[in-house]
């Protein structure tokens, strides 16, 4: 079994909003390394910036509010991309959306960010995530998604 079932704890699903960040002219994705603590999904793992949408909250609103607990990430400008839904059907718990959207920022922004969540973040392109890191599953496919947009998926 696989080290990060162990220690999930007991686990809630959320519709949740994630970003996508952009960083400089190259375009590398700006991930988190997750703690490893009970409570949350895929500790110890790689991961978007974002979270779980509040009751009465538009995943716009969380995204932000997200970003600016976890970075000190003011947006003005979020781009949706894709959305996944996921059916907890199985232990009555009903569907979840999970909101991808992209976020640019500048090279020298990185040095203003201020991690608030998690235990590092880094800048990396896809190659890179791909080829060396722990992913979040979800992420990890929203990242190629992206990534692969121009290139795998015409029509």
């Amino acid at each position: 079994m696989a080290d990060f079932l162990l220690n999930e704890g007991r686990l809630r699903p959320a519709d949740a909003a994630a970003a996508l960040i952009l960083v400089g002219e190259d375009k590398r994705y700006l991930l988190q390394l997750r703690d490893q603590k009970p409570g949350i999904f895929f500790p110890g793992h790689w991961g978007l910036f974002g979270g779980a949408t509040d009751a009465g909250e538009s995943p716009e609103t969380s995204l932000r509010r997200e970003l600016a607990e976890e970075l000190k990430l003011a947006v003005e400008e979020l781009r949706y991309f894709t959305e996944f839904e996921f059916d907890f059907a199985f232990c009555g718990l009903g569907r979840f959306k999970r909101r991808f959207y992209e976020v640019s920022i500048r090279e020298s922004s990185l040095s203003q960010l201020v991690l608030g969540e998690g235990v590092e973040m880094r800048a990396f392109t896809a190659g890179e995530l791909f080829h060396r890191l722990r992913l979040v599953p979800f992420d990890a496919f929203a990242i190629w998604l992206h990534a692969s947009r121009d290139k795998s998926l015409q029509a």
